[in-house]
């Protein structure tokens, strides 16, 4: 008995959580999982997923915020995007040159995904383009670079310089649409990553970096110094995962979730040479119901937050005109903002996950409760005012029961386009680990896949119209009947 009681703390004894972060692309995902697989069957921690978390810029800061502990990266990547040492690419140094700000990275896990220039196949042997020197001879050929291509030094803007390239037809898109866009004829040339698998599927022919202008970007995982620190049985797991993938391995890991549709949790597991009937997997009416679980706490609690503070700003600038201009100006500035730029915006005071979606989504739903309001109660007739003054009604009173009943149907208007505009901006709150109905969407669009699509999109539509109902139900019982 005694015995029992010493040992009990152990045994439920909960295991210290860490997360594990990934990009919104196949093989991120992919390596994020087995990472996360890893560590599971070390045993030392249990692990939280936040994937899909967008470009390099998101999951770097949630690293350094402390948000995720860990993810996949690239060392060409760290060093030009994130140390921005654009001729250094040596994995020795670059480790010596995160010590000062608390990073660390594993060896190579074995292979080497650099960027390259991908050119429908037929027409590159129609214009024998063999080298990326060729497009000199021709710069108006359709050319779809992704967002990140588009801006990152060792993307486009080194790439023209080095080569002298003047294409003159480029369009941005995002990576996953730009095979199907060459199949379809829209596009001749995209970046590409060399061990994707639809380079073979879709025939096209990887042009020759003949000037060598693309560093190594060797996969790698980086981590949090404490991470290793305080669990060193688990860095040690994931250490041994050096030099274990090659790129022919990775080429075939990738290809079973793009060609073949396999979940990523299944990928990892046959890579982990463990059986997948050992994953517990979700139906999809399970994950679906998990994504709007999320997705109607980020949008309830956000509206009602915009609700309680948006209203008594409204009427705070309808009593003072002069103050009234600050509030609605600020109000709609901020509607001004790109979603996706203030959620990133966020990340360094927040981190990443639920609290910067929420507080996101509350300014989001500002503006229209607000603007509503204020136009609703100064627009009330002057005459109904003096007569209630007359009656000695105070102001509050005059408030509470003539002017706020009588601007009921545009407050009503106002708190329903709130919670409209908020089920459609959630969705994006998913590329900052918050998880909703975002979820599936981000993953379908990084595997080109509909149906995953679907499973967020249709359901966010869904919610919208329940919303909607929901909220004409509510005027019956908030809006006087002669307002109606």
């Amino acid at each position: 008995m005694v015995s029992i009681i010493f040992l009990s703390p152990l045994v439920f004894a909960q295991k210290p959580t860490v997360t594990v972060g990934s990009k919104a692309f196949t093989e991120s995902y992919i390596l994020a999982e087995i990472i996360s697989q890893t560590l599971e069957q070390t045993g030392e921690v249990q692990v939280v997923r936040k994937f899909g978390l967008g470009g390099t810029g998101i999951p770097y800061e949630a690293l350094m915020k402390g948000s995720i502990d860990l993810y996949p990266e690239y060392s060409g990547t760290i060093s030009e995007a994130i140390l921005k040492k654009h001729s250094d690419n040596d994995l020795k140094t670059i480790q010596e040159d995160l010590v000062p700000i608390n990073l660390i990275i594993t060896g190579s896990l074995g292979f080497n995904n650099t960027y390259a220039l991908a050119m429908n196949g037929k027409l590159a042997k129609e214009k024998n383009i063999t080298e990326i020197s060729d497009l000199k001879k021709f710069p108006d050929i359709h050319v779809g670079f992704s967002h990140e291509f588009m801006n990152r030094p060792d993307g486009y803007p080194g790439l023209s310089e080095k080569y002298n390239l003047k294409l003159t037809n480029i369009k941005a898109l995002e990576h996953s649409l730009a095979y199907e866009a060459i199949e379809r004829g829209e596009i001749d040339l995209t970046d590409a990553y060399s061990t994707d698998a639809k380079i073979q599927r879709f025939g096209l022919r990887l042009l020759n970096d003949d000037k060598h202008f693309f560093p190594d970007y060797f996969a790698l995982i980086l981590a949090r110094k404490e991470f290793a620190t305080k669990y060193p049985r688990s860095w040690k797991a994931l250490k041994k995962l050096e030099e274990t993938i090659s790129e022919e391995e990775i080429q075939h890991l990738n290809g079973l979730s793009d060609l073949e549709k396999m979940e990523f949790p299944q990928i990892a597991a046959e890579f982990l040479h463990k059986r997948s009937t050992q994953i517990i997997e979700n139906s999809t009416l399970r994950k679906v119901w998990g994504y709007t679980k999320q997705h109607l706490a980020l949008v309830s609690i956000s509206l009602l937050v915009s609700i309680l503070f948006g209203l008594p700003l409204a009427i705070l600038a309808a009593r003072f005109r002069t103050l009234g201009r600050y509030i609605l100006l600020t109000s709609g500035v901020i509607q001004t903002i790109p979603s996706l730029a203030l959620l990133c915006f966020l990340i360094p005071f927040f981190g990443i996950g639920t609290i910067p979606a929420l507080v996101a989504l509350f300014l989001y739903g500002l503006l229209p409760i607000v603007i509503n309001t204020y136009t609703s109660l100064i627009s009330i007739d002057s005459k109904l005012i003096e007569s209630a003054k007359a009656l000695g009604l105070s102001s509050f009173q005059r408030l509470i029961l003539i002017e706020l009943p009588l601007s009921s149907p545009a407050i009503m208007a106002g708190i329903k386009t709130s919670a409209i505009i908020n089920i459609g901006t959630a969705t994006l709150a998913a590329l900052i680990g918050a998880g909703g109905y975002g979820t599936p969407i981000v993953t379908g669009l990084a595997l080109n896949d509909i149906p995953t699509i679907l499973q967020g999109a249709i359901p966010a539509a869904l919610m919208s119209l329940l919303a909607y109902g929901l909220f004409e139900i509510a005027d019956r019982v908030v809006i006087p009947k002669g307002l109606r």
